[in-house]
């Protein structure tokens, strides 16, 4: 899947006036389900309970479908700073992320004031990229095809260093959804 979505975005990453946006590269493609920022590593043993918990908790004890379709931007194709692919809505995985956000409440990363909004990061725009930039970028993402099912049967907690290149993860822990 992280080689068709890298692969259906050649023309636009290729396009002759070059975006100026930071592409993630296809082994980074993920779908986050909360973002925790800087954290103490003394604390890791607390995140990896409340991930168990939050993934332990699901009614349904198999993987989630997950359909990866269109691409977007964040806030707007004005403005653009988030390139993403979407995931459609999917019940049990809008369950899944609640449960991540209360499991993870109480050791102090307060749950998202935003609806969450299921996407995966494909690049992120330059600071001083301005608005004509970004000319035909949604005409482009709109005539860009790519539709694919993956099946999910496991969370990571990740870690990321961020480097000049481009962001390392590493795993800490992976649960398995049940």
């Amino acid at each position: 899947m992280r080689r068709g979505l890298w692969d259906a975005l050649a023309p636009v990453r290729e396009r002759r006036e070059q975006l100026p946006v930071k592409w993630v590269r296809p082994e980074n493609i993920h779908l986050s389900l909360k973002f925790l920022g800087d954290v103490d590593e003394s604390q890791e043993a607390e995140l990896v309970a409340a991930l168990k918990q939050a993934a332990g908790t699901r009614s349904e004890p198999r993987p989630l479908a997950l359909q990866i379709t269109g691409f977007g931007v964040f806030p707007d194709y004005h403005r653009p700073h988030v390139l993403w692919a979407g995931v459609t809505p999917e019940p049990s995985l809008e369950l899944l992320q609640h449960g991540i956000e209360q499991a993870f409440a109480p050791l102090g990363f307060p749950t998202e004031a935003r609806a969450f909004r299921p996407h995966v990061t494909l690049g992120r725009a330059a600071r001083d990229a301005r608005p004509r930039d970004f000319t035909g970028l949604e005409a482009m993402l709109a005539g860009t095809d790519f539709a694919e099912t993956v099946s999910v049967d496991e969370v990571d907690l990740m870690e990321s260093t961020l480097k000049p290149e481009g962001p390392v993860y590493q795993v800490k822990y992976h649960e398995r959804l049940s």
